[in-house]
């Protein structure tokens, strides 16, 4: 029970900040099909209690594939597309007709566990993309593969304000009656931009980005892209960090990846402040900054738990306010996650660095190296020669960052007055 209360406690911003939302969420083929489907429903329906705007985007193929050996067709592909000609655009509609039933069944049930129950929920689909055809590339025809000319923008948005969720499949219709085989990414990336979307939400297999030692990447700008495509080659991926980044470009705030495989992922990604996935996003999701005065109760929040351990020297609130001028934070959407001070020894061309903390939450990436990093700046900015840090449970850190050990005599005078013998706090000093 203190868990699911914790959670809906910390969650609460997130309902607050995602409603009247519009999100565009891309489900593949290979998400449709997975166990863990249904969950994924249950998630959306909940969203959508929670006053989300939802475009469901869905992709087709591994059904698609499957149609295609069952009449013994060869699949053609050419630059990762699909040639989509007469016979495979009948599997392509038959693929496709068919999952959007499912879906729109799926959707429409009476779940006993959702926060639906008993409420008739509305999904709208039709010909609401407008697409062209690809047409003739280095020599290949692609027939009826095609891309997205235009998403019906009005008609979309109508249908979210009559609180339907809107489902879009990856097929396309010209104004001369024809119709293409898309791209569900294509299809989720264009509605997202076209739609002004606040979130493109993209499942894959995987958690998120994976780097080269397979843990997950939780943020990226942009910019940072094209060199995790150049290493990830024609990985499905390479699609999904190019859709993200595509729909940032074209004005989308925030772009994730998460896992249609993981039970909650789209939850724990949307609803918690470390998230599940990969973020993708044009602003600056962490900022490292000098402390301000409205930082001070998220400062105690942050250094309470170890001041309680006897790790750091305890700090009234009046201290520091007081003392808010000497510190630097790490913050995170709103919250104080790391902090660290500089304090200018009298009488001395030496600082000590002290209340070095870091959120256990947060502790698996580089918050400290880089509060170091500008503490340091900042002391030689100022002038000073040397800086000391008192520890009593991290001597370690300190050594491996360059820190010497050193004593109580080589303190200045003004700092060696105040050196608390009971604490027996140990010294080190590094040279700037």
């Amino acid at each position: 029970m203190h868990d699911y209360v914790n959670w809906l406690r910390h969650a609460s911003p997130y309902i607050n900040a995602h409603r009247d939302c519009t999100f565009v969420v891309m489900l593949p083929g290979d998400g449709v099909a997975h166990p863990n489907f249904g969950n994924i429903v249950h998630d959306l329906v909940l969203l959508h209690s929670l006053g989300v705007r939802l475009v469901l985007v869905h992709g087709s193929r591994p059904q698609i594939e499957s149609r295609l050996e069952a009449r013994g067709l060869m699949p053609h592909y050419h630059k990762g597309m699909r040639i989509t000609d007469a016979p495979t655009l009948e599997c392509v509609i038959d693929a496709v007709g068919q999952l959007r039933i499912a879906i729109e069944a799926r959707l429409s049930m009476d779940m006993a566990s959702s926060p639906m129950q008993g409420s008739r929920l509305r999904v709208a689909s039709g010909n609401l993309v407008t697409a062209r055809p690809i047409g003739v590339l280095d020599g290949v025809d692609y027939h009826h593969t095609g891309e997205v000319r235009r998403v019906d923008r009005k008609g979309i948005n109508r249908l979210l304000d009559e609180r339907s969720i809107v489902l879009l499949s990856p097929l396309g219709y010209s104004p001369t009656g024809e119709t293409f085989n898309l791209a569900c990414e294509d299809v989720a990336t264009r509605a997202a931009i076209d739609l002004g979307a606040d979130k493109l939400l993209l499942f894959g297999a995987e958690s998120g980005l994976l780097d080269e030692e397979g843990r997950l990447v939780r943020e990226l700008r942009p910019q940072q892209i094209p060199a995790h495509m150049k290493r990830l080659g024609s990985d499905y991926q390479a699609e999904l960090l190019e859709a993200a980044a595509e729909a940032c470009s074209g004005g989308v705030a925030r772009s994730h990846i998460v896992s249609y495989a993981e039970d909650g992922a789209l939850l724990t990604e949307l609803f918690t402040r470390h998230g599940g996935g990969t973020l993708v996003a044009q602003e600056q999701f962490e900022v490292t900054r000098e402390a301000a005065i409205e930082d001070v109760g998220g400062l105690l929040e942050l250094i309470s738990p170890l001041e309680e351990q006897g790790i750091l020297v305890r700090r009234s609130r009046e201290v520091l306010e007081r003392e808010i001028e000497q510190f630097s934070v790490v913050e995170r959407e709103g919250m104080i996650i790391a902090c660290a001070a500089l304090y200018q020894i009298a009488d001395s061309d030496a600082g000590e660095l002290a209340c070095l903390a870091v959120n256990p939450e947060y502790r698996h990436g580089r918050r400290g190296d880089e509060l170091l990093e500008r503490i340091e700046s900042r002391a030689r900015a100022q002038g000073l020669k040397t800086l000391f840090v008192l520890t009593t449970r991290t001597a370690h850190w300190f050594r491996e960052r360059g820190f010497e050990p050193s004593s109580v005599e080589r303190l200045p005078a003004a700092r060696a007055s105040l050196y608390n013998f009971q604490r027996n706090s140990k010294i080190f000093e590094k040279a700037l």
